[in-house]
């Protein structure tokens, strides 16, 4: 038996325990705890890697059929299998200047979002039309409103789906078996990869709960190394002195009291940055103490200048 059937029937039996207990017999306590249970098995990520990712799509485009192009469509959008399936045949939104979207119906979870798509899956999509123009009338008739032609129902085109994924893995020569959510989890993956913060994540995937987003998210090695590089290189830059926009020298050829304000704020912003850099507490505070008397002077240089007319 696997973990999670034992683990099933162990707390059933706990269960069982349980109410023979509350029904007045004689049952010692602590009889399964919950340190006896296996541990649950985690199924979660299952992304391909980068290379069998690159071997598949190679083999998908190479096909070029209406299932090869259906599996790329779940690929670069991350959507469900169902999710696909359902896709209407307007499923492609303009939203705006070169801006486009793909309208992803209700799905497992009862709601529906935009995708943001770009112009390689527009060329996917114009594909599944061009072949679905080509499909017998006898598919394109059961399913009008459709993007992918369903013959013998929604599931049927499911288990197609699902076997046409598995045949084109190794066809490729993938070195993990290849299903369809496969590719959404490449997905997600993927997109953290290349920056997306996970509200967004959670957002494009459809997901109601972000710690679900984090289930589909695998972090390798590699991913450590560049992040951890990329947040010292930041570190770096973090404590620099920005250079400000003093006064221009041939200013001061005829001194008057706005110049000398503006000098003023200059040199009581460098005070303050400087200050914040020190760990010495005493001298932070005599800081301090200098710049309420420099804002004090700047106090009375401004009941000096004359207001404008």
């Amino acid at each position: 038996m696997s973990s999670a059937t034992r683990r099933r029937y162990l707390i059933q039996l706990r269960r069982l325990f349980y109410e023979v207990a509350d029904n007045g017999h004689c049952l010692p306590s602590g009889l399964i705890l919950s340190r006896d249970l296996p541990p649950r098995q985690h199924y979660l990520p299952r992304p391909l890697s980068p290379q069998d990712d690159q071997l598949l799509q190679q083999e998908l485009r190479r096909t070029d059929d209406l299932h090869s192009h259906a599996l790329l469509l779940i690929r670069l959008t991350g959507i469900r299998l169902g999710e696909c399936i359902h896709l209407a045949l307007d499923c492609l939104r303009p939203l705006g200047d070169d801006q486009w979207a793909l309208h992803v119906p209700l799905g497992k979870l009862h709601t529906e979002r935009l995708v943001p798509v770009d112009e390689d899956v527009r060329q996917i999509i114009s594909r599944i039309l061009t072949l679905r123009a080509g499909a017998p009338a006898s598919q394109t008739e059961q399913s009008a409103g459709w993007l992918l032609p369903r013959c013998g129902g929604f599931w049927s085109l499911y288990l197609s789906l699902r076997y046409a994924a598995i045949h084109a893995g190794e066809r490729a020569g993938c070195s993990q078996r290849v299903i369809p959510h496969r590719l959404r989890h490449t997905f997600a993956t993927e997109m953290l990869r290349l920056g997306i913060s996970l509200p967004a994540l959670m957002q494009l995937l459809g997901h109601k709960d972000i710690h679900m987003t984090l289930l589909y998210l695998e972090v390798t090695q590699q991913d450590l190394q560049r992040e951890f590089h990329l947040a010292r290189q930041n570190a770096v830059q973090r404590h620099l002195i920005p250079k400000l926009a003093l006064p221009d020298s041939s200013l001061f050829t005829v001194p008057d009291l706005p110049s000398i304000r503006r000098a003023l704020a200059a040199i009581r912003h460098l005070l303050e940055m400087f200050r914040r850099q020190l760990d010495d507490e005493n001298i932070s505070r005599k800081l301090r103490r200098l710049d309420k008397r420099l804002l004090t002077v700047a106090f009375e240089l401004n009941n000096l200048i004359p207001p404008e007319k």
